[in-house]
């Protein structure tokens, strides 16, 4: 049996042990949910794969993740884009604002979502932190303060100059918890780990729910084939982190399927689907 599995079965049986006897357990068991809210059509393998062959293309999912809580908290992890330059550039096919997205998919309205969770400062995961307005943005302390100035200047290329100044307006207004390190509950059942160097500071995303742990990589994992052959990811800062940072994603997962990469389209074929354009992570 996977060690996943067994942890994922241990989990259960602690669970049902502390319910029956002491009522509800002392962490959240969440659903997850990936949303897809655009596609980049005929993307470059090469660029997310490292050592693929040139000349193979893939339509890959831009999505985010939305975690239900039993206490009623939603979570997002990472916002995608809104902002029109991007669209300019990058044509998404078939786009929705992912605010609309989640609304369209899980009846969750922008307002509803209480927390997010940037895993890096990209603009296709960072853009649309400010399409929620009640939500507290939980990033890493590393992460935000090598790419962004007090006054929202741009320290590091990695982050565009209209994100980083969005960000820092929303420190300014005091919804911005900076994360300090790996292997955090930020919230119950929500454990944050450092990423495998895709930025400067990226993290990666685990979540309590009944199947066990889910593993919400991002950008850390680009697509399978980056878990399957076990090959780093294509832009990365260092490619040997990379690959630790796969290899314990897979350990810490309850089996190696949930374990989700980042832009995947396969993402929205291996599980139920849960709405438009929405799967359940299970």
């Amino acid at each position: 049996m996977h060690v996943g599995s067994r942890l994922s079965a241990l989990t259960l049986v602690l669970y049902l042990l502390l319910s029956s006897a002491f009522g509800p357990p002392p962490f959240a068991l969440s659903e997850v949910y990936a949303v897809r809210y655009a596609t980049v059509e005929a993307f470059p393998v090469r660029s997310l794969v490292a050592g693929a062959e040139p000349g193979r293309t893939l339509d890959i999912a831009m999505m985010v993740w939305v975690l239900r809580a039993p206490d009623g908290r939603v979570v997002l992890v990472d916002a995608g884009f809104h902002r029109q330059k991007f669209i300019d550039q990058w044509k998404p096919a078939g786009y929705a604002r992912p605010d609309a997205a989640v609304e369209r998919a899980l009846g969750i309205r922008p307002g509803d979502v209480t927390d997010v969770v940037i895993t890096h400062v990209h603009w296709d995961h960072a853009d649309g932190a400010d399409l929620f307005p009640a939500a507290r943005v939980w990033i890493q302390r590393e992460e935000y303060d090598h790419h962004i100035g007090a006054g929202g200047e741009v320290l590091a290329r990695a982050v565009d100059a209209d994100v980083a100044a969005m960000l820092a307006a929303l420190q300014a207004a005091g919804r911005v918890q900076l994360i300090d390190g790996d292997d955090r509950e930020i919230l119950p059942g929500v454990r944050v780990y450092n990423g495998g160097k895709h930025t400067f500071a990226s993290q990666y995303v685990g979540v309590t729910t009944r199947s066990g742990t889910v593993v919400l990589a991002s950008d850390n994992a680009y697509l399978y084939e980056n878990l399957d052959r076990r090959l780093p990811i294509a832009q990365t800062l260092d490619a040997s982190s990379n690959l630790a940072a796969q290899a314990r994603m897979l350990s810490l997962a309850a089996a190696p399927r949930l374990v989700v990469p980042g832009h995947d389209p396969a993402v929205f074929t291996k599980f139920p689907s849960a709405g438009a354009g929405a799967v359940r992570i299970d």
